[in-house]
């Protein structure tokens, strides 16, 4: 039978206040965080993250398949899963699908591959939901929304959690969407998207398969939902005799956010977070439609947890200095162009990026089989022992590594000044010179522990080019470390 076998999850590290929101606006109270991507993260890159959280310790070499779900992918005609997977190092015969156009991508993608594991089209499949929706500004969107992605691998071996049934439907309604020409959520009228949206289709849906399970809601031990607000979870639990405190245990609206569709998988990341074993879990997401999933807990599920999931990622954080900085990371505001040559004289080159697929997305240089030294970048004689072509390929992302020197620089162009300009030597060997994200600047010292991750470097003629940084270790108080 078919289920999880590994999870994980990713919140970026910065938080800004829902009452900077709302002093920026002269509102009234508002409690709590929103999760906000760094300037230099999008839906691709927590992808990314969260995959790496899922599979630490694994090897990517011998999943089957990626299914990336976002209603904010950035290409409109470019597959993201492609990149994903060529970023974590998946085999080239792995099946790729992007899924988007519904807040149900990330349990229709989860859908797609407990069937593919089922037909033994797939031994495993890995589902990374991730999204990095807008609100209108001085919106209740803007206040309630919030960002990061969440990753399960799916298989037939190991199962943490094994599939007891899935159960879908579909509901025509123009409750919220985004059309092409949009940049922000849209809404129909608040009573009328919850009550004939919402509330109607969940509690029909999740009520119909506790009916032909033979279950009772006192039944299911954790329930894991996707709701725009607070509010609107507390009624579905109301209606549906969840208990709010003890079934549902909320952890993404207080300190995160409304994070699309990968709120139902990240709600469930953080209810596997907590399980024990023989325990029946209830996974519904919402969006012109409902798809119900029934899981029960093994006895793995005690011993394999996420290296950090939602919970470690929820208590490392920082918050954002004010609105203002929000509104210059997601280009809302037009700003004063930078005096030097335009951005466009270094527009990245398709052919390029092509033939540097593996050294520069997987961070890949090599190792003397000699001596044992690793190297980057990549290296046909050994800078230790002078071996020729006795090279084999390492990867440095979850390398450890240390500053050994670095520089602010104020005049460059960037959406976060300065840009912080480091070069890293990495345990055992290899240095890399790269820009340091998701830090204090005057924190920034020689010999600081840094690791790697994936972000965005810019956006040229319809280009968007990745690559890694390193940033200060990210603490994860009360989170194992894989």
């Amino acid at each position: 039978m078919p289920g999880i076998v590994a999870y994980g999850a990713y919140v970026p590290y910065f938080r800004l206040s829902r009452a900077e929101i709302a002093r920026a606006w002269a509102g009234g109270p508002a409690p709590g965080e929103r999760a906000v991507a760094a300037y230099d993260e999008d839906s691709l890159t927590m992808a990314v993250e969260a995959a790496r959280d899922c599979l630490r310790g694994r090897e990517a070499s011998a999943v089957d398949g990626l299914y990336f779900a976002s209603t904010t992918p950035p290409y409109k005609e470019k597959q993201s899963a492609a990149t994903i997977a060529a970023v974590l190092g998946l085999p080239d015969s792995a099946l790729t699908v992007d899924f988007s156009g519904s807040l149900r991508a990330g349990t229709n993608a989860l859908a797609a591959a407990l069937d593919a594991v089922a037909a033994g089209r797939a031994h495993t499949v890995l589902v990374v939901a991730s999204d990095m929706r807008l609100g209108y500004p001085s919106g209740p969107a803007e206040v309630n929304l919030g960002d990061g992605a969440a990753a399960l691998l799916v298989g037939s071996d190991q199962v943490l959690a094994e599939l007891v049934r899935f159960d879908s439907r579909y509901y025509e309604i123009q409750d919220v969407w985004r059309s092409d020409r949009d940049t922000f959520v849209r809404s129909a009228e608040d009573r009328f998207a919850t009550e004939a949206g919402y509330l109607k289709v969940m509690v029909e849906s999740v009520s119909a398969t506790l009916r032909s399970a033979g279950l009772r809601a006192e039944d299911i031990a954790r329930v894991a939902l996707n709701s725009p607000t607070p509010r609107q979870l507390r009624s579905l639990c109301q209606k549906l005799h969840f208990d709010e405190k003890s079934q549902v245990a909320d952890v993404l609206h207080a300190a995160v956010g409304d994070t699309g569709c990968a709120m139902s998988l990240m709600s469930l990341v953080a209810q596997l977070e907590e399980a024990g074993a023989d325990e029946m879990v209830l996974l519904a997401s919402y969006g012109n439609g409902c798809d119900v999933v029934l899981f029960k807990t093994t006895d793995l599920i005690r011993t394999c947890r996420a290296a950090r999931g939602v919970r470690g990622h929820i208590n490392s954080k920082a918050l954002m200095r004010n609105y203002e900085q929000y509104l210059r990371w997601r280009e809302l505001l037009e700003l004063q162009p930078p005096a030097r040559p335009p951005l466009e004289m270094r527009a990245p080159s398709p052919a390029a990026q092509w033939r540097e697929v593996s050294w520069e997305l997987r961070l890949t240089g090599t190792k003397c089989r000699v001596c044992g030294t690793p190297q980057y970048p990549p290296q046909r004689v050994c800078v230790t022992c002078q071996s020729k072509d006795q090279m084999d390929p390492y990867r440095f992302t979850d390398v450890t590594a240390r500053v050994f020197s670095f520089s602010h620089d104020y005049v460059m162009q960037t959406i976060d000044p300065p840009v912080t300009v480091t070069f890293v030597d990495f345990e055992g060997g290899g240095r890399l010179m790269c820009d340091m994200t998701d830090r204090d600047p005057a924190a920034v010292k020689v010999g600081m522990p840094v690791e790697m991750t994936f972000r965005r470097l810019y956006y040229v003629n319809g280009i968007y080019n990745y690559w890694w940084k390193c940033r200060p270790v990210r603490a994860m108080p009360g989170a194992e470390e894989g």
